[in-house]
């Protein structure tokens, strides 16, 4: 799948830590799901406005495709979307983005599926209406699959 920054909306600066950098100088490839939950938490917060009262979200897999390695001194930043929403998981993708005087350049994407979980009852549960209707109404329905 090639991505297309174009087709993101929500974009969130990423802070690279000393400690995230691995004795080759680059980032340690454990590290990029932390910046995907971080990217994640805030387009949640953010844009979804999810009411954690109701219900929590667990992973239920994660996929990254590591295309350029990122250093220390790169400034970066995160695109997130939700591609796809069944009844009770979703999926959501991931940009990672240097900063460039030229631009953006992509070097990781990922992809991760979302569970609406209820933790008391330790069980999936259906995606709470409106949270629902908040990714559709902001990443649009022409760019999420199998939409209910």
């Amino acid at each position: 799948m090639t991505e297309k920054l174009t087709d993101y909306k929500y974009k969130t600066g990423i802070p690279i830590r000393f400690s995230d950098i691995d004795a080759f100088g680059h980032v340690n490839n454990a590290v990029y799901l932390t910046y995907f939950e971080i990217a994640r938490s805030n387009y949640w917060k953010e844009i979804i406005h999810w009411d954690w009262s109701r219900s929590g979200i667990i992973l239920g897999r994660s996929e990254i495709n590591y295309l350029k390695p990122i250093t220390i001194n790169d400034e970066i930043v995160c695109y997130v979307r939700t591609i796809r929403i069944g009844n009770s998981s979703f999926d959501v993708m991931h940009v990672l983005a240097k900063v460039t005087p030229h631009g953006e350049e992509i070097v990781t994407t990922g992809k991760t599926v979302c569970i609406s979980y209820d933790y008391s009852a330790n069980r999936s549960v259906s995606i709470p209406p409106q949270e629902r209707l908040n990714m559709i109404k902001y990443d649009e329905p022409r760019l999420i699959l199998n939409t209910n």
